[in-house]
C-alpha cells in the first residue's frame, strides 16, 4: 500500500475551553494518515472557510489539496452539540458548513470573532467560548458515559450505574456522540489501544490490558474502524 504519514506540520495544543483540543495542519496530501474515529467533533477553519465536521464511524481520508490550511477545536466527546445546537448524529459522518447550522446573525458574530483573533485556531477558541455563554452547559452525564466506557466498562454496567436502561442511554449517545454505546465503546478502547501502543508496548500485550480477546481480535477490530492494521497506523505515528 502507499506509505502513510501524520499530516503534514500538525501541531495541538489545549483549548481554552475545558476537555477540548485546538489544532493546525498545512493541506492535505493523499499519505496523509486519515482522521480516526474519536467520539468527538470539529469546528473547523478551512481557508477563511467555517464547518462543522461530525462524529465518524470509520476513518476519514479528507480529499487531497481541498485546503491549503486548516485549524480546528476538537471538542470533548458529547460537549458539541449543546454548543452547535444539532444532535451529533445529524452530522454523522458528514462535513457542513457552519452556515447551513446556525442563522445567519450568529454565524455574522462567529465571522467576527474570527478576524479580531490572531490566529484562525484563537478565532475558533472565541468562537466555542462565546457559545457556552448563550447555550446550556452539557449533561454531566455525558462525561461520566464517556468516562466509563473509556474505562472497558460494559454498556450494560453503564447503564446500571446510571440507573437508566438500555434504551434511554442509546438515545442520549445518539444525540449526544452521533452513535449508540457500544459503536462509542469500540472507537474509545481503539484509541485507548492506539496510545497505550504509542509508548512502545507491543500488540499482544495491548490487546490482554484494554480487553480485546487476542491480538487477531485487535487488529480485526481496528481494521473494521479505520481500514488501516494497527501496525499501519503505529509505523509513522
Amino acid at each position: 500500500m502507499t506509505d502513510i504519514h501524520p499530516p503534514q506540520g500538525y501541531r495541538e495544543h489545549p483549548s481554552a475551553l475545558e476537555g477540548a483540543m485546538l489544532w493546525t495542519r498545512a493541506g492535505v496530501s493523499t499519505t496523509d494518515l486519515p482522521v480516526l474515529p474519536d467520539g468527538s467533533m470539529d469546528l473547523l477553519w478551512m481557508d477563511g472557510r467555517l464547518s462543522v465536521a461530525g462524529p465518524d464511524t470509520r476513518a476519514y481520508r479528507p480529499p487531497a489539496g481541498f485546503a491549503g490550511r486548516i485549524a480546528g477545536i476538537r471538542f470533548f466527546p458529547g460537549t458539541a452539540p449543546a454548543l452547535l445546537g444539532v444532535p451529533a448524529h445529524e452530522l454523522r459522518n458528514a462535513r457542513v458548513d457552519l452556515a447551513d447550522l446556525w442563522s445567519p446573525a450568529i454565524h455574522r458574530r462567529a465571522e467576527e470573532l474570527l478576524a479580531r483573533a490572531s490566529t484562525p485556531a484563537l478565532g475558533l477558541d472565541a468562537i466555542a467560548l462565546w457559545r457556552t455563554t448563550e447555550t446550556k452547559p452539557p449533561d454531566p452525564i455525558l462525561r461520566f458515559i464517556v468516562s466509563s466506557l473509556g474505562s472497558g466498562a460494559s454498556v450494560s454496567a453503564t447503564a446500571e450505574e446510571l440507573g437508566t436502561g438500555p434504551r434511554r442511554l442509546h438515545r442520549m449517545s445518539l444525540n449526544a456522540f452521533g452513535y449508540g454505546p457500544k459503536t462509542l465503546s469500540r472507537v474509545l478502547r481503539m484509541q485507548r489501544a492506539l496510545a497505550l501502543a504509542r509508548t512502545g508496548t507491543g500488540l499482544a500485550e495491548v490487546s490482554a490490558v484494554i480487553g480485546y480477546a487476542d491480538q487477531a481480535h485487535l487488529t480485526r477490530e481496528i481494521r473494521e474502524l479505520t481500514d488501516l492494521s494497527p501496525t499501519e497506523l503505529l509505523a509513522k505515528a
